[in-house]
């Protein structure tokens, strides 16, 4: 199987290592991996890689982009649907303007609890597991940045209902501005669906179902993303075949033909023939190896 990417568009019901295990056997590919859980109930671009470009996924681009709906006046012990009905407190005197002026305290740099049910490791053990077993642990803030935060349609009520437009970055929990966000409003909130429709550079209405993929599969026409492709954001090296080799080697390499910059920053780099070779590190005319893919 040729390294690449797939821009996977993940069904609800199936959690990211489900969708892992499918492609591996759907591809007979052994090493595949993704970019970014995608809650289980959620739908939506979910990146995948096939072969070595599975050690390339850090290097995606981090922004993401949702379609979300809250439900306000509802409190669950999960922040979604899925969980168990804590609260009810009526919307109804909520209204839009009183959401218009509490988005822009969520916008930016800021520090987000996560969900009580997450993937987050706590002395060893994922979060959702301690919860499950009753277990009460403090879970600190983390540092997120969400970029935008647009209200879509709005639909007041004894359950009222919000849609919205967000732009984020890695590790931002929709769930947890759902919350908030009802906590905020003094009625609670919930996250009743979700829709991913941007992530690591690939967008919802270029991503492919697992059915028309074992359809390509079946008909012989898959092709994975290539990787320069999926990889285009970063700044690029064409490497000569002396350069080459002793880049296969692990060796640093002195180049004076990158842009200075204060700080170091990640290159592809490529054969004179554009096939990937890995991801290096440029700082001070210095490119250092990170990722050495075998050679092509």
């Amino acid at each position: 199987m040729r390294p690449g990417f797939i821009n996977l568009n993940k069904p609800a019901g199936l959690t990211s290592h489900d969708c892992v295990s499918r492609l591996r056997r759907l591809l007979q590919c052994k090493r595949v991996g993704h970019g970014g859980t995608l809650d289980p109930a959620a739908t939506g671009v979910l990146p995948m890689a096939l072969g070595p470009a599975t050690r390339l996924l850090p290097y995606l681009p981090g922004e993401k982009s949702y379609r979300a709906i809250i439900h306000l006046g509802l409190h669950t012990d999960t922040d979604d649907l899925t969980g168990q009905i804590l609260g009810r407190q009526s919307a109804v005197g909520v209204q839009r303007h009183q959401i218009e002026a509490l988005l822009p305290g969520f916008l930016g740099d800021i520090d987000q609890i996560p969900p009580r049910y997450s993937a987050i490791q706590i002395d060893g053990q994922r979060q959702y597991a301690l919860a499950r077993q009753g277990k009460s642990v403090t879970i600190a803030p983390r540092p997120v940045h969400i970029q935008t935060l647009d209200i879509l349609d709005w639909q007041a009520g004894e359950v009222a209902q919000l849609v919205l437009a967000i732009t984020c970055g890695p590790g931002t929990y929709i769930r947890a501005i759902a919350r908030d966000l009802g906590t905020a409003l003094g009625v609670g909130g919930t996250l009743a669906q979700l829709i991913r429709t941007h992530s690591g550079g690939f967008d919802l209405s270029g991503s492919h179902t697992l059915d028309t993929l074992a359809q390509q599969v079946q008909q012989e026409q898959f092709q994975p993303i290539e990787i320069p492709t999926a990889l285009s954001h970063l700044p690029s090296l064409k490497l000569d075949p002396v350069w080459t080799q002793r880049w296969c080697f692990g060796q640093r390499l002195p180049l004076e033909s990158l842009a200075a910059a204060e700080a170091p920053y990640p290159v592809l780099v490529l054969t004179q023939q554009q096939q990937p070779l890995g991801i290096g590190r440029y700082f001070e005319g210095v490119l250092s190896p990170r990722v050495v893919l075998p050679p092509p």
